[in-house]
């Protein structure tokens, strides 16, 4: 990957009015066949993603794009699940005991969504986090640490810039920054593992780039069980389920 460096601040008339959202779901696909490892399944999901820790990776994530948190909300569901809103500002000046915040529209949000499959004890659990900025800064940047921060088996990433701002010239701007591909602001050693596709509309700013893992190691996909004491052909099974719900989910359809 390129080491891309944020680009110099544009000198604009007035404010930078262009809009720049990102959405970034993951799927993490487990295999839990009896009616208790799915409910173990299900309490280490509420553990491991609760509104704390999804809390957390939102303020880093809004730390890297430079902003700064206006206001949090935060909630866990019953019987799992959880979601986290922040309100967020690409500036903030302080007067006295005044704080002039800039960007107050903006916002990082996150939900998760867990579910199974009633025939293949297949169990998915879907993370999707939205991040909308106004100005110049971009949450491209965000990528490497937000796949680092959950079991990636699928990722389906959509990035898009509207509006427009001028220039001092009074040339109307429609991007303010420098993207062939989503793929691009991804580190290669990230990309080694997936297979990776775009579907990109240059002429409208709309970027989309989908990408599914490569290898399937089973041990990593059981919940509460050692793969060698599975029988065989039952690892095979398994494993074929696994990859068959990863292709369609990936693919966006029903295949099989």
């Amino acid at each position: 990957m390129e080491n891309i460096q944020q680009e110099s601040k544009l000198t604009v008339y007035g404010f930078n009015n262009l809009t720049k959202s990102l959405s970034f779901n993951i799927y993490d696909v487990c295999y839990a066949k009896t009616a208790r490892e799915q409910q173990d399944y299900l309490a280490y999901i509420d553990e491991q993603y609760n509104s704390d820790r999804l809390t957390n990776i939102l303020e880093n994530v809004t730390d890297m794009i430079g902003a700064t948190v206006l206001n949090i909300a935060k909630q866990d569901y019953e019987p799992q699940g959880a979601s986290v809103t922040l309100l967020i500002a690409d500036e903030s000046r302080k007067n006295g005991d005044t704080i002039v915040a800039h960007l107050d529209k903006s916002h990082v949000t996150v939900h998760t969504y867990p579910e199974f499959h009633p025939d293949t004890s297949i169990a998915t659990f879907r993370v999707d986090i939205d991040i909308a900025t106004c100005g110049q800064i971009t949450p491209l940047q965000t990528l490497d640490y937000l796949i680092g921060s959950f079991d990636s088996d699928i990722i389906t990433m959509d990035y898009r810039v509207r509006g427009f701002t001028r220039e001092i010239s009074g040339n109307k701007l429609f991007i303010d920054h420098k993207i062939t591909s989503i793929q691009d602001f991804i580190d290669d050693k990230v990309l080694e593992r997936y297979d990776a596709i775009d579907v990109n509309v240059y002429q409208s700013n709309i970027f989309h780039t989908k990408m599914l893992i490569k290898e399937i190691h089973l041990q990593n996909y059981l919940f509460n069980t050692d793969a060698y004491e599975v029988p065989p052909m039952s690892r095979l099974t398994i494993t074929h389920n696994l990859r068959q719900e990863m292709i369609e989910i990936f693919s966006g359809k029903n295949i099989y």
